[in-house]
């Protein structure tokens, strides 16, 4: 094969000539000068035939085997592997948890973007070092890089982003990068941003439903301090800053407790999803009425909260994905917050 036929590299472009071989080969696979099983050059030919260091090709290699473009097979050399993602935005989607919401938001991204996408999900945990050999492992294979800061500290508290992955994500172009979830990084200008607002929403969803919550002697927020994916403090200081504004009683606690003591005129207000559960066993075993003695509120929307009819308070995580979808499509840049809503049931 004579290599300069489908690789081409410019000495005076300024784009890496590492990257000028994955352009070159995805290419043409494009037109079709390279096909499936189609064998292409050593990393040694290659380096010889345009005298290039061998990291430079090793690097362009390593790219398109990330990619699932080419493969190596021991003793034999590198082949096409595959062409049906080579025209399709592909896309790296770092998610902190795992949850019926944010899966919400990466159906309803990949729903939006079409047949012409790959996305790749993986979850961090809210895990630092999770998250950081998870970008450098594929730091220079995907053409947009989506990302949810979350993180936890030592001790469980959450936490924005971290120092070191602050430094991680400023390595990545700012036209392939979009931060989803929260605005509160070092991250700004000239990036997509998609986000909600945790201490505005919460306190403006509360406003919303003043009327119906006012009603209400107490109103508890169970916030749980350490767990494994903890919450941002804001959400306390919003519902904190409501409560004093509308001059009502309230507590803040950290869980629902086993034979908790509730009162008549208890308005509930849970972000855990195992402890509404709980908070709803023991409303029905204590025979109070729900929305009627004792009230009760969650933290983010789903099906099944829609169907047992328990009011929320929730962003809508749907348009989330689907604003995202559209900023890559259309390639624009810039800040957009998400609703954030009071969605009223029968639980108050």
């Amino acid at each position: 094969m004579e290599m300069s036929k489908f690789i081409k590299i410019d000495t005076e472009s300024r784009v890496p000539k590492y990257q000028q071989i994955v352009d070159s080969i995805i290419s043409n696979i494009s037109r079709g000068v390279l096909k499936i099983d189609q064998k292409i050059p050593s990393i040694n030919n290659l380096s010889e035939e345009f005298y290039l260091s061998r990291d430079t090709v090793e690097k362009a290699y390593k790219i398109l085997k990330n990619r699932n473009i080419i493969t190596s097979i021991r003793g034999k050399g590198f082949y096409i592997s595959k062409t049906e993602l080579i025209s399709k935005v592909n896309i790296l989607f770092l998610m902190n948890k795992l949850s019926w919401y944010k899966m919400e938001v990466y159906q309803s991204l990949i729903n939006s973007l079409g047949p012409n996408s790959h996305v790749d999900l993986h979850i961090y945990h809210c895990d630092e070092s999770l998250f950081l050999n998870l970008l450098c492992k594929h730091k220079t294979a995907y053409d947009y890089y989506v990302i949810m800061p979350h993180f936890k500290t030592l001790d469980y508290q959450h936490i924005n982003i971290t120092a070191a992955a602050a430094m991680a994500i400023k390595k990545i172009s700012k036209n392939k990068l979009i931060i989803l979830d929260n605005n509160k990084t070092p991250i700004k200008d000239n990036i997509i941003t998609v986000y909600q607002e945790y201490e505005k929403d919460i306190h403006t969803a509360l406003k919303e439903g003043i009327e119906k919550i006012s009603k209400y002697k107490k109103i508890i927020l169970v916030y749980p301090n350490k767990t494994a994916y903890p919450y941002p403090k804001r959400i306390k200081k919003g519902f904190t800053k409501f409560c004093v504004e509308q001059n009502l009683d309230f507590d803040i606690i950290d869980r629902i407790y086993a034979d908790m003591v509730l009162l008549k005129g208890d308005l509930i207000i849970t972000i855990d999803e195992d402890h509404l559960v709980n908070l709803i066993h023991q409303i029905r075993e204590q025979e109070f009425t729900l929305g009627k003695d004792i009230g009760v509120i969650s933290y983010n929307d789903t099906p099944l909260k829609a169907l047992l009819g328990i009011t929320v308070i929730s962003t809508d995580f749907k348009l989330m994905g689907e604003t995202t979808s559209q900023m890559i499509l259309n390639k624009n840049k810039g800040e957009f917050k998400v609703p954030f809503k009071f969605i009223d049931r029968n639980s108050i």
